[in-house]
């Protein structure tokens, strides 16, 4: 075994450049960063922003049993959540079919322009998640399903805030 010096191995050089995952899985380990702000609302989903810097947002959310997003895409937003507690199924609308993902703590998800998804705690547990979000921040496209068509957007007017 030996030791790589420090110089040999290029880091970023800053926060922002490590990849949205990287940075949610470091959110979510450093709870004395986001616990204070943890709340759990039994009529929607708690959002809280924990940081945000010239490039990107980050988020902490719960999630109550039976709370859930509406299917939406981030709009020209890319970004990741970490599922630090609890269960969520994400469902993905890729053309006309759906994917279900279910996440467990410690997975995390990736989103880009045009994920087209939904995030629900299907579960008995709350669950909290660390988000982040750049290229434009926490913004929300709804969308609606049909098994013939596939996902189309509802509303073709600029995005708002509001997603997971």
């Amino acid at each position: 075994m030996f030791a790589v010096p420090e110089n040999t191995i290029a880091l970023p050089q800053s926060h922002g450049a490590l990849h949205p995952v990287r940075i949610a899985l470091d959110t979510a380990a450093r709870r004395e960063r986001w616990t204070h702000l943890l709340r759990y609302d039994p009529d929607s989903r708690f959002a809280a922003l924990v940081e945000r810097t010239d490039s990107q947002e980050v988020w902490l959310m719960s999630w109550l049993p039976g709370q859930h997003t509406d299917l939406h895409d981030h709009g020209h937003t890319s970004g990741a959540f970490t599922l630090v507690s609890g269960s969520l199924t994400e469902v993905v609308a890729t053309g006309n079919r759906q994917v279900l993902h279910h996440l467990a703590a410690g997975q995390s998800r990736v989103f880009g322009p045009d994920h087209v998804h939904q995030v629900r705690n299907d579960g008995v547990d709350p669950a909290v998640t660390i988000h982040v979000y750049r290229d434009g921040g926490r913004t929300m496209r709804p969308y609606r399903y049909d098994p013939v068509a596939g996902a189309t957007r509802e509303d073709p007017r600029p995005t708002r805030p509001d997603c997971a």
